[in-house]
């Protein structure tokens, strides 16, 4: 009878998660068009490029995988304000904290990163192809960058949950959650473009940077959202 209750329960719990993840990418979706503005972003900063360094195309292939993680890294930044700013506004944050201990707050605030990460983040990660063709980017050196940016870019969303937890309750948060942030995400970035350059430049090494940016994401994934969630408490307190 209680391994029925048990697995009831786990089932409550995971439509709950599931409820809540869609209901946060809905309204991504509906505040504004996030993912939009992040790829429009992406877009800008990698057309302004060839301006600044010259119509050269071999240097556009060769700093081609930097540019792509670097536009990625700062449109990933925009909308890290809006992560618990919707929760906040209609009281929910509150009722969110208030109403679960600090493992379930946790597993929320995970869901919730992921939420973010496929509503505003995933499409920089579709669209990184095309913009690696604006930068004379051989298909190899693409492809490599945008595992890259796959496996990477959910480590800087659950760096920015941090964040945009201690910032939530403060005005204009947005500039502070990106001061914050940014140097953190550095080892990620580092990471990211050493793996991106050893698929096409001998004798670099890819596998071994790629290996070490997949497991600076999922311990990223246990630490984030445990440290957003003390920092969502302690802000309620």
């Amino acid at each position: 009878m209680s391994g029925r209750t048990e697995g009831g329960a786990q089932a409550q719990a995971s439509q709950i998660m599931l409820a809540l993840f869609l209901r946060d990418i809905r309204l991504s979706i509906r505040a504004g068009g996030g993912a939009l503005t992040g790829v429009i972003f992406f877009l800008a900063v990698i057309a302004t490029i060839p301006f600044g360094v010259g119509p050269d195309l071999k240097l556009l292939a060769r700093i081609g995988p930097a540019i792509l993680w670097i536009g990625s890294l700062l449109a990933c930044l925009l909308g890290l304000d809006r992560l618990f700013q919707a929760d906040r506004e209609d009281g929910s944050l509150d009722l969110l904290v208030l109403g679960n201990d600090r493992h379930i707050l946790a597993l929320t605030v995970l869901v919730k990163c992921l939420a973010h990460w496929a509503g505003s983040v995933l499409p920089l990660v579709v669209a990184a192809p095309l913009l690696g063709l604006f930068m004379n980017m051989e298909p190899l050196s693409i492809g490599a960058t945008a595992l890259t940016l796959l496996v990477g870019t959910p480590a800087i969303t659950f760096i920015g949950a941090v964040g945009a937890a201690v910032a939530v309750a403060l005005p204009r948060g947005g500039l502070l959650i990106s001061v914050l942030v940014l140097p953190l995400t550095i080892p990620v970035l580092i990471f990211g473009v050493s793996a991106s350059y050893g698929a096409v430049a001998d004798p670099d090494p890819f596998l071994q940077p790629f290996l070490i940016l997949a497991a600076l994401t999922l311990f990223l994934a246990v630490l984030g959202p445990v440290a957003a969630a003390l920092a969502l408490r302690h802000g309620t307190d």
